[in-house]
């Protein structure tokens, strides 16, 4: 509920308040608009918790997957994003367009709706199934077939190493610039920290899913 009303008052700031309708800050109203569907989406499954069942049917599985999926592949590709804007706000005084802004917004969020859905039915790369507690539907990392090993690895490249590297090279370039002018304006660091901190886990999972069997791990800690 937190994650949802932060996020929701970030939305409504943005476009509400003239000066904060910048093409810089529609990166952040994207991030924003992402971390609200996730928001959405672990609500969805609080309620099904709730009712100790899930109430939505085997489509609503899949609906369900997808979203959140489609969420959190943008989110963290938004958070790419800021990271390099602020590298060019910063280092090389570069003024972000609002042609380039929503050029890549739209690429970002694109790309998201179509790795989202390589897992639905109708193209069967990876598959999404029920959480263990089967309260919630993400990617089913207990199957450990061929499919699941591709699109996973995939995911990882292309949604964890490289916006990983993205993140790391342009606050390790903005602190560098700090450093050199003696003016430390934020953590550079803290970025790259919570990434791994809020997705690591997950994708520490999802890769053993890859090699071992995942059925033998407790469904708690699989959740």
């Amino acid at each position: 509920l937190l994650g949802f009303f932060l996020n929701f008052i970030s939305t409504l700031a943005f476009l509400n308040v003239k000066q904060l309708r910048t093409p810089s800050n529609f990166f952040v109203f994207s991030l924003a608009l992402a971390d609200l569907g996730l928001s959405c989406n672990g609500l969805t499954s609080a309620y099904a918790s709730y009712l100790r069942y899930w109430p939505f049917g085997p489509e609503g599985c899949q609906i369900h997957a997808f979203q959140g999926m489609v969420s959190i592949l943008a989110g963290i590709s938004f958070l790419g994003a800021v990271a390099w804007d602020r590298y060019h706000t910063y280092c090389t005084k570069q003024k972000m367009f609002w042609s380039t802004s929503l050029t890549m917004s739209s690429i970002m969020w694109g790309f998201a709706v179509l790795w989202a859905a390589l897992p639905l039915p109708f193209i069967g790369w990876g598959v999404f199934d029920f959480e263990p507690m089967r309260v919630g539907c993400t990617v089913d990392y207990t199957r450990g077939d061929r499919g699941y090993i591709t699109y996973t690895l995939s995911l990882t490249m292309l949604y964890l190493a490289f916006p990983l590297l993205i993140i790391y090279s342009s606050y390790s370039s903005i602190y560098t610039y700090f450093k050199k002018i003696h003016n430390f304006k934020f953590n550079t660091g803290l970025p790259v920290k919570v990434l791994l901190f809020c997705w690591g886990p997950y994708v520490i999972m999802c890769l053993y899913g890859c090699f071992e069997e995942t059925k033998g791990v407790s469904p708690k800690l699989r959740m």
